[in-house]
Formats: C-alpha cells, structure tokens, sequence
C-alpha cells in the first residue's frame, strides 16, 4: 500500500479515518497475502491509534471549554 501522503503525524483526521477505511476494505477482500495483510494490520494499528488521539484531544477540548460555558 504505497501511497504519497503527508506523513502519519501531519494526518488530518478525516485523512487517517480515510486510510484506516482502506486498509479494513483491502483486509476484509481476502485478496491480500499474508505478509502484506501483516503490514496492513499494523497500519490499521497505527491509524486506528492516531484517529483515537484525534478523537481525545477533541474531548479534552469540549470537556475544558464546558465548565466556562455553563457557569
């Protein structure tokens, strides 16, 4: 799966969503040896962790700013 994108710490989310989309679709086609289906899933691995730092970091956010709004 060579592909150019910005590296995996300049992903936005919707990008590291995306990919992750892709290697789940490329795993579950059965169509992939199982060296390259290893390589996959340690992607996956690596997006899925990135997509859930993402998805946090926007938690963290909304939990700060609710305090100063329901004050």
């Amino acid at each position: 799966m060579s592909q150019t994108s910005p590296t995996d710490e300049k992903l936005t989310y919707e990008q590291a969503r995306e990919q992750l989309v892709e290697v789940v679709r490329q795993l579950e086609s059965g169509q992939v040896p199982l060296s390259e289906s290893m390589a996959l899933w340690e992607r996956g691995e690596k997006l899925a962790a990135q997509c859930q730092a993402w998805l946090d970091g926007a938690k963290a956010k909304i939990d700060a700013a609710r305090p100063a709004t329901e004050g």
